[in-house]
C-alpha cells in the first residue's frame, strides 16, 4: 500500500509559502494554520488570509471551533480555490486558550457534537477529516475515547497525534495506539515523533493509510522524499527556494520558518 505523507498543520509556518515548499519535496498534501469558523463567519480578515491557497498546492483547510451556526454560516459563503482538498476539524488542540471553552481535545468525548458538525461540512459535498489526541488527559486516553470517536465519527480520514492533552513535545508520543486505531476499519494517518524511515515502517505494519509530519519538516522540508527514498536537495538550495517562494508574499512568517531550517531547534509552542 502506498503511504501518504502530510504536511502537518503548524501555527506560524503553515501559510502557503512554506506549504508550497513542503509540496514541491515530497508531502502529498498539506494544511493550512487551524482558523476558527466564528471568525471565518464574521469575514474576519486576518482569519479569512489563513485558508488563502496560492500556487495550487494540494492543501486542507484546518478548522476550530464548536457553534454548528457559524460552521454554517461560513460554509454558506465559501467558495473553493484550485488545490482545495476538503476541510479538517481540529480536535487536538491542547492550548487552554481552546480547551477552556470546549474547543480543541476538549471535543474528543462529544462524540455527538462531532459528529454533527463533520455532517455540516459533509452536507455541502466537501471531504472532512479529523485530527485527535488520545484524549484530553490521561484518564480520557485510559477509557479510549478516542478510540470510540473513531468508530462513531464519518469522517473520511483521521490524522491521530499520539499523545493526550496534557503531554507536551518532550513526552514521547505512543506508537502502540495506532494498532487498535487501523482495526476500526477507517483510514488513519499518524502523526507524533516520526522522523525516520524505520518509523515510517512500523506504522505502515500497523496499517495506517499514512503520516503527517510536523516539526521535522520545519528543519527539514525535503524529509518527505528523504521518508520516500528519493533525493533530496541540500539544505542551502532549500533555503534559497523558501525565498524565491516566499519573496511572492508577505513575510510575516519568514522568520519563523528561517529560525528553524536546517537547524537542531524544537518547536515547543505550536498547536498542532
Amino acid at each position: 500500500m502506498k503511504l501518504i505523507y502530510m504536511l502537518a498543520p503548524m501555527e506560524g509556518f503553515s501559510d502557503n509559502s512554506f506549504r508550497t515548499l513542503c509540496y514541491k519535496y515530497g508531502a502529498d498534501v498539506t494544511f493550512t494554520e487551524m482558523a476558527r469558523f466564528e471568525s471565518l463567519a464574521r469575514r474576519n480578515k486576518s482569519t479569512l488570509e489563513k485558508i488563502k491557497i496560492s500556487y495550487k498546492t494540494p492543501t486542507v483547510i484546518q478548522l476550530i471551533g464548536y457553534k454548528e451556526t457559524f460552521l454554517k454560516k461560513f460554509l454558506d459563503g465559501f467558495k473553493p480555490e484550485e488545490g482545495f482538498l476538503g476541510f479538517n476539524l481540529n480536535f487536538g488542540c491542547p492550548a487552554p486558550m481552546f480547551v477552556n471553552y470546549g474547543m480543541g481535545c476538549a471535543m474528543i468525548k462529544r462524540i455527538s457534537k462531532v459528529k454533527k458538525l463533520v455532517d455540516i461540512v459533509k452536507e455541502k459535498n466537501y471531504q472532512c477529516s479529523i485530527k485527535l489526541r488520545l484524549g484530553m488527559n490521561e484518564f480520557e486516553k485510559e477509557k479510549k475515547v478516542y478510540l470510540n470517536l473513531i468508530k462513531d465519527a464519518d469522517a473520511d480520514f483521521f490524522v491521530v497525534h499520539a499523545r493526550h492533552g496534557k503531554e507536551t513535545y518532550d513526552d514521547v508520543a505512543d506508537g502502540s495506539v495506532f494498532e487498535e486505531c487501523c482495526r476500526t476499519g477507517k483510514k488513519i494517518i499518524a502523526n507524533g515523533d516520526i522522523k525516520t524511515k524505520g518509523d515510517v515502517e512500523t506504522l505502515k505494519g500497523f496499517g495506517v493509510s499514512g503520516v503527517m509530519i510536523g516539526r521535522e519538516a520545519t528543519k527539514n522540508p525535503a524529509i518527505f522524499n528523504q521518508l520516500k527514498g528519493l533525493e533530496t536537495a541540500d539544505i542551502s538550495e532549500i533555503k534559497k527556494e523558501y525565498l524565491k517562494i516566499a519573496g511572492k508574499e508577505s513575510d510575516k512568517y519568514k522568520k519563523n520558518v528561517l529560525k528553524y531550517l536546517g537547524s537542531e531547534l524544537e518547536i515547543r509552542d505550536s498547536n498542532y
